[in-house]
């Protein structure tokens, strides 16, 4: 597509799970990556396209651009890959440098430069979604949507949307743009549940407390933003890691559903997010192979939880009955 060109409506994004390539590339600090940190990279990537995963998130700044720049050096090894994948990153956080602190930019010109650098790191002429990584106090709507038509003109994306945003932040932004935004990338998991909780809470005294932006989910669902969770296996706290005695409990109520069901307790764990009404689409950050293939079944399987299973686990999971 050339600038100037009329603007399609994009499809929805699509994918049951995504991979977070946030684990690649080596550390975070400014030593380059190495062919072992590729090799990870390539055995992390073969593992979830043999568990059905074909969707890969990325953000310009993890591992301070590595984890971008070796996911390229493997898109680079095998011909057609690119072809078969969804390849989708965030900008819009800069972080630390000397003498000047982490901040948020969503300016337009610095949106297009990181699109342009991301796109070099990756070794691909498009990224079929982009995501505003977090809100800028700072930005103008409107400059945003210009930048953001302007990429989708010129071909470098093909769609559009956010990570951590409310309902009010989406429609501002929503309101300075033709092409819809098709997701929001949110913290959600079985241990962090206040995006859930939001909705049961109303009228008690815990309301004030939970923190979670009113209506958020509710506007995604209704304008179909698809919801995507980041930290969705919540760090293992129901798969092996137990930190609290509500963990350990909710650990082997997951453990039991899995060997009944003849599945992971990885897959009960994001079939979990699953199962709601939003169709959430869990991000899984490990990139340890085998763990990554215990997630199978959620990439490959409707998610298999009764109403009373998966009430069980969210009570089992907040310690006290609902309200």
């Amino acid at each position: 597509m050339c600038e100037g060109d009329p603007v399609t409506t994009p499809e929805k994004t699509d994918h049951r799970l995504l991979f977070g390539c946030m684990g690649l590339g080596g550390g975070w600090d400014d030593a380059p990556h190495t062919a072992a940190d590729i090799d990870a990279a390539e055995n992390a990537v073969e593992a979830a396209l043999d568990s059905g995963i074909t969707a890969f998130d990325h953000a310009d700044i993890y591992r301070r651009g590595k984890s971008e720049a070796v996911f390229g050096e493997v898109l680079a090894r095998s011909a057609g890959l690119r072809e078969r994948i969804t390849l989708q990153t965030k900008c819009g956080i800069r972080l630390a440098e000397e003498g000047r602190p982490g901040l948020y930019d969503l300016r337009g010109p610095s949106i297009v430069r990181r699109v342009e650098e991301s796109l070099e790191r990756l070794r691909t002429d498009v990224l079929d979604v982009l995501l505003l990584h977090r809100p800028d106090p700072l930005a103008d709507p409107a400059d945003i949507g210009d930048a953001l038509t302007s990429l989708h003109r010129q071909g470098l994306v093909r769609r559009f949307g956010v990570s951590n945003m409310n309902s009010a932040q989406i429609a501002r932004l929503q309101a300075h743009m033709d092409l819809p935004l098709v997701a929001n990338q949110l913290e959600m998991s079985l241990h962090r549940r206040a995006w859930l909780e939001d909705g049961v809470l109303v009228n008690t005294p815990e309301s004030a407390a939970n923190g979670f932006p009113a209506g958020t989910v509710e506007h995604c669902l209704t304008h179909g933003i698809g919801l995507q969770a980041w930290g969705a296996l919540a760090q293992g706290r129901y798969t092996g890691a137990q930190r609290t005695p509500e963990e350990t409990a909710t650990a082997a109520l997951v453990t039991s559903l899995a060997e009944a069901k003849g599945t992971t307790p990885e897959a009960i764990v994001l079939w979990w997010l699953q199962r709601h009404p939003a169709r959430v689409a869990p991000v899984i950050g490990t990139s340890n192979p085998e763990r990554i293939r215990a997630c199978r079944d959620a990439a490959t399987g409707e998610p298999d939880l009764s109403h009373d299973e998966w009430y069980a686990l969210w009570v089992s999971a907040r310690g006290a009955a609902l309200p």
